[in-house]
């Protein structure tokens, strides 16, 4: 009895052990918790036998009713349901948005024009050169520094194209993101919010937020520069407003291929960047023209075809999601890359092309008893381009 008593006292003190030799950074982390929280070996007894080396002691086996070690816990996926309807959702939000946002842009262009045209009227039937000329040399030196200065920024935001002015405002909120990174009060908040991770509670804003999400100067630099250079490829085949809602589509959709392959593979860890949407924009455009050249900005001498681009960025993504690399998350690169291919050959025809139900109920909701055509005829409602242009 005694030494049964011994036992039982022995293998409950080594159970309630267990829990405080974890350190303070797995109590942080609940999954290296599930995974390392009970893998404690239990203590040899020690014999005092002069002549008996210690690893042949055995310890005594336990008698019946004595409790054995805790079964290991099995560790938890989270799950992804949240997510994949947060992907869904937003998807078609976006683009619903970019139907109605299309229609307004176009309405207020044609209001403009037609009061643009009045202005002008009325300032050459009442005004002369020397209105004006008085009223510059009314002006201060500073105000006309400014005005001088507000014009040169014009003429170089005139000079620019459509698709380069969109990518202008996507580096705006990329760079102001990246400086809020550098602020030690917001650092919390910032890995809460924009890095993305299967494993975290707040998993569905993140996957937007994360897509304008840099910590790296470098590796913003290296994604502004794809988008800046190819943005005006992309504005040109799909309009501004369709391409607004294929990047942030595809920011959505890469994160949550990614949040697929760390729940499949177990290995949850933060990322951030808007590779995805990135890869999304390169890979429709080299796939609508894959016979374009392309170069590196360091080996100008070194030229290649879109096409060919394309294959070898998927090869080298596949190949790293494949050995586990960590230095990118290669399946967000495959799911922007996936994502921009299909929406070019398919996704085109299956979603814009059918927006027109929606632009007519939004009109009839901005015009309440107004059943006439929306503002251009039927072309301000099939507008914006698209792959294949409107003969396709």
């Amino acid at each position: 009895m005694a030494c049964r008593g011994f036992i039982i006292k022995w293998g409950k003190a080594n159970h309630f052990r267990i829990p405080n030799t974890i350190s303070r950074s797995s109590r942080l982390n609940p999954f290296h918790q599930q995974r390392c929280g009970f893998r404690c070996e239990a203590k040899r007894t020690e014999t005092k036998t002069g002549n008996v080396p210690q690893q042949q002691t055995k310890a005594p086996p336990p008698e019946a009713g004595t409790p054995g070690p805790p079964p290991r816990p099995k560790v938890q996926r989270p799950t992804l349901f949240r997510p994949l309807m947060f992907t869904v959702g937003f998807a078609g939000c976006s683009f619903g948005g970019a139907a109605i946002l299309q229609y307004e842009s176009l309405k207020a262009r044609v209001q403009t024009a037609k009061d643009g045209e009045e202005l002008e009227k009325l300032m050459m039937g009442s005004q002369d050169m020397a209105y004006w000329h008085d009223w510059w040399n009314q002006l201060s030196n500073f105000q006309r520094q400014l005005l001088l200065l507000m014009s040169m920024v014009d003429d170089f935001w005139s000079s620019l194209t459509e698709g380069q002015r969109t990518a202008t405002g996507i580096i705006a909120i990329n760079a102001v993101v990246l400086c809020c990174w550098r602020i030690p009060a917001m650092q919390r908040s910032m890995i809460k919010y924009f890095t993305s991770n299967p494993a975290s509670k707040t998993r569905c804003l993140p996957m937007v937020l994360s897509s304008f999400s840099h910590y790296s100067i470098i590796h913003m630099v290296a994604n502004m520069y794809v988008l800046w250079t190819f943005s005006s490829g992309i504005v040109s085949l799909l309009g501004k407003e369709q391409f607004l809602a294929v990047y942030l589509s595809a920011g959505v959709i890469s994160t949550m291929v990614s949040y697929v392959c760390k729940t499949a593979t177990g290995r949850f860890y933060p990322s951030l960047g808007a590779s995805g949407a990135v890869m999304a924009v390169l890979a429709a455009v080299c796939t609508k023209v894959p016979e374009a050249k392309l170069g590196i900005i360091f080996l100008p001498m070194v030229t290649f075809t879109a096409g060919h681009a394309l294959k070898a960025l998927v090869a080298i993504d596949t190949a790293g999601l494949m050995l586990g690399w960590r230095l990118f998350d290669h399946a967000a690169h495959l799911g922007g890359a996936l994502f921009g291919v299909w929406y070019v050959a398919y996704g085109h025809k299956l979603i814009w092309r059918r927006r027109e139900p929606l632009v007519k109920l939004w009109h009839n909701l901005r015009s309440p008893g107004g059943r006439g055509s929306t503002p251009g005829g039927s072309s301000g409602v099939r507008g914006g381009g698209g792959p294949g242009g409107p003969g396709h």
